[in-house]
């Protein structure tokens, strides 16, 4: 499907690597949790280069999944595409296949194909992580809680946000499972 191949190279456009490199502050890759993202751009280099990290992950997927609902393709289409920009994020060629964790690129996916389930599922992340003060629980149990969101408010989509969930609950047990082997 050359929408989902599409999706997957808009998906490798790494928003933190762009916007750390037009400020001229060190690549997040080689310090901290050493991911891509917005959490690790926030601990590394403050609100303001996080905040524009987030919005490129958002919104980089968009205009390709856009065409897919221009197409009219079926959910579980629509769902392919999705998926092909968030495996795009978190295995991207040009950078040996190390990418980020896909939340941010997740939300921008489902702000797009499941509107109402990607702003509870933010909300719930911003609740959680002000509360816990820890962007990878806050990811967790948003990403664990959006099929019941999906059931709800797009019953249609709850498969592909499913796969989805896995994407992102696989991408924090790696991280997860290496940060806990380190000696800090």
């Amino acid at each position: 499907m050359p929408l989902m191949a599409l999706g997957y190279l808009s998906g490798t456009w790494l928003g933190a690597l762009t916007v750390c490199r037009l400020a001229g502050v060190s690549d997040p890759r080689m310090a901290g949790s050493c991911n891509p993202g917005f959490s690790n751009v926030l601990r590394l280099h403050g609100m303001r280069l996080a905040l524009a990290t987030l919005l490129v992950d958002t919104l980089k997927g968009m205009p390709v999944l856009g065409l897919a609902l221009l197409r009219d393709l079926p959910p579980w289409a629509q769902g392919l595409v999705g998926l092909g920009v968030m495996l795009g994020h978190s295995y991207p060629v040009w950078y040996r296949f190390r990418g980020g964790r896909a939340v941010a690129c997740a939300f921008g996916v489902m702000l797009v194909l499941t509107p109402w389930v990607a702003l509870c599922c933010a909300l719930l992340w911003c609740l959680l992580a002000a509360s816990g003060r820890t962007a990878a629980l806050a990811s967790l149990a948003s990403a664990a809680l959006a099929p019941l969101f999906t059931l709800w408010l797009a019953p249609a989509y709850t498969e592909v946000v499913i796969v989805f969930t896995l994407l992102v609950l696989i991408r924090h047990a790696f991280y997860l499972r290496r940060w806990s082997g380190r000696d800090e």
